[in-house]
């Protein structure tokens, strides 16, 4: 059952050829939305490229109805991402919502980890998420000066691992966790100009999660609901495309079949102040004291 939550509005997608970003461009189309899918189609690793995938996104949409066009520009690079908002002003006149979701992956335990693969990891995660929502803001804070002060959102993709940390994940996690960094900047410096930023943590079978977790993730074979379904996610990326959302900025929220968590990040725990400069010795069995009064950390994914 839809809603027209988004009727009016004007969103794009990255990495919306395949996966959640399939998954999210249908349902803000199945919203009301009009869309730019962005993909540039290339493999689990990042190799390759084909416009295919996204233009079969944008006729999925046209076919339900919905109107859309396709951007195959690579949006870790400046003009890349320049021309993803430029698509949508052009297209439809206005850009009300940007969902950053591209990405691939490139595991392998850090001794083993080339600095190819983690520089190709941060670029498309972390830059990847950086670039348009760069080019998006200086748009958005143009029409808020000219006294068209916008209801803009952004919802930007980390992850468990970006929370927790993965093991045989270490440029994905450290991407991830950077995300959660500048999605919390971006929401405090964009908040004047009527922009909310969150971040989703999304759990769900795609690409990027069959083979790690492929016992799990499997569809149920008698048809009962799917709780790994990609198209689980969409609904809350949704509303915070929407301007149902208003005054929500600043958070991560895990989402995963039919559950929905606010994450909770770093906050001060036990303390303790001396006054003056502490010995080693003294640091020490100040702070074994504290550890034991603290919470002890979620374990990391993979760990034994």
């Amino acid at each position: 059952m839809t809603t027209g939550i988004c009727t009016g509005r004007v969103a794009a997608v990255t990495g919306a050829g395949r996966g959640l970003g399939r998954a999210h461009a249908l349902a803000l189309a199945a919203e009301g939305a009009r869309v730019v899918v962005n993909d540039l189609g290339v493999g689990l690793d990042g190799t390759g490229g084909t416009a295919g995938p996204a233009q079969q996104v944008v006729d999925e949409i046209h076919a339900l109805g919905g109107q859309a066009v396709a951007h195959t520009g690579d949006i870790t690079t400046s003009d890349g991402a320049a021309s993803l908002v430029a698509t949508a002003l052009t297209a439809f006149g206005r850009l009300d919502a940007l969902v950053n979701n591209a990405g691939f992956l490139r595991d392998r335990m850090l001794v083993n980890l080339d600095e190819d693969d983690w520089d190709a990891v941060m670029r498309v995660h972390l830059k990847g998420h950086f670039l348009p929502l760069k080019h998006a803001a200086a748009h958005w804070r143009a029409e808020a000066k000219a006294g068209r002060t916008p209801q803009a959102r952004v919802i930007n993709t980390s992850s468990g691992a970006g929370l927790l940390g993965s093991v045989g994940q270490g440029n994905y996690s450290a991407a991830k966790a950077g995300i959660v960094g500048l999605t919390l900047v971006a929401a405090a410096e964009m908040a004047r100009y009527g922009v909310q930023v969150n971040a989703i943590a999304p759990a769900a079978r795609t690409r990027m999660t069959e083979r790690t977790f492929a016992d799990t993730m499997a569809a149920p074979a008698d048809g009962g609901f799917d709780a790994m379904a990609p198209e689980n996610v969409s609904p809350l990326v949704v509303w915070l495309a929407s301007t149902a959302c208003a005054g929500v900025t600043g958070r991560v929220f895990e989402a995963e079949g039919g559950r929905i968590t606010v994450m909770e990040g770093w906050h001060p725990g036990p303390t303790v102040d001396k006054g003056a400069r502490w010995t080693p010795a003294e640091a020490g069995e100040a702070t074994l004291k504290l550890l034991i009064q603290a919470q002890a950390p979620q374990p990391v994914y993979g760990a034994h």
